[in-house]
């Protein structure tokens, strides 16, 4: 009975350690974050970290700008180098595709003068009151 008991611990495993030994975040605190925060689905549904995983599960993790669909292939209990790691999930083609599309975009766009201006001076401040106490 110990055995068996045993062998489905070893069939799952929770999703948080599971990214953090797949290498998409550097600690489990991170990866707890993240998959509160949303950015992290299980096949197509939002989940929890303490949520058990098993092979062949279907994981959306955004990472802005990027999107990663993987497909789990292997538990692993420990973190390991990443030649291992990437021996841990598939990544569909659709996604590679995507990501490579984006990182083109996002490389040709100019990197000219930007007008983030930061704080309101005070003639701005006082057309946001004016426009503010309109409505």
């Amino acid at each position: 009975m110990a055995k068996k008991e045993q062998q489905i611990v070893d069939e799952s495993q929770r999703l948080d350690k599971w990214l953090w030994a797949a290498r998409f975040y550097k600690t489990r605190s991170l990866a707890v974050e993240a998959i509160n925060g949303g950015k992290v689905h299980l096949n197509n549904t939002r989940v929890k970290p303490s949520r058990t995983i098993k092979e062949n599960d279907v994981l959306t993790i955004s990472k802005p700008p990027y999107e990663h669909i993987v497909t789990v292939l292997a538990l692993n209990k420990q973190r390991r180098p990443a030649v291992e790691a990437q021996q841990l999930y598939s990544e569909s083609e659709q996604s590679i595709e995507k990501r490579d599309v984006l990182r083109q975009q996002l490389k040709d766009q100019p990197l000219g003068f930007r007008h983030d201006k930061g704080r309101p001076n005070k003639r701005d401040r006082r057309h946001i009151i004016k426009f503010t106490r309109q409505q």
